[in-house]
């Protein structure tokens, strides 16, 4: 079976000399204490017949409640733990991370309980420098950073 594919988008801004980039933390109780490596970009599966573009502009906007503005940067692919293939974007932009509106998925909770809840996808987004962000982000997407790093020095 061949790892599922994701693709996705980091936006980012520059303060001053530096550059921040917006993260999403995932809701639901698994992830409520976790801040370390829980972080993401708004990213989402896709199939083979839909670009990676159209799918990172989807998730963008179903985990965050509006749609990125721009010309998508290609970052390339990375692959996450568990094999799962990444294709991420960057897009320069700014986000009200207090205004975010996502998706909503169900799971039974606790545990075989019988009870279905709905917990947002992402139940929070926050703006970091890359220093701070590489403390946040799930390990296997830290190397987007660095090629936003060396992006943004050409542009």
């Amino acid at each position: 079976m061949a790892a599922k594919a994701s693709a996705g988008i980091l936006m980012y801004r520059r303060r001053g000399k530096s550059l921040e980039v917006l993260l999403v933390h995932p809701g639901g109780p698994f992830w409520r204490r976790k801040e370390a490596g829980a972080w993401s970009i708004p990213k989402g599966e896709f199939g083979p017949d839909e670009p990676a573009e159209t799918a990172a502009r989807r998730e963008f906007t179903e985990e965050l409640g509006r749609p990125p503005q721009g010309a998508l940067i290609p970052l390339g692919e990375i692959r996450q733990a568990g094999g799962k293939r990444v294709v991420a974007f960057a897009v320069e932009g700014d986000f009200d991370e207090s205004r975010i509106e996502s998706n909503q998925f169900e799971i039974e909770w606790p545990p075989h309980s019988g009870r279905r809840l709905l917990f947002p996808e992402v139940d929070r987004a926050a703006w970091f420098d890359l220093a701070r962000a590489r403390d946040r982000i799930v390990i296997g997407q830290m190397p987007l950073l660095d090629r936003l790093a060396e992006i943004s020095k050409a542009h």
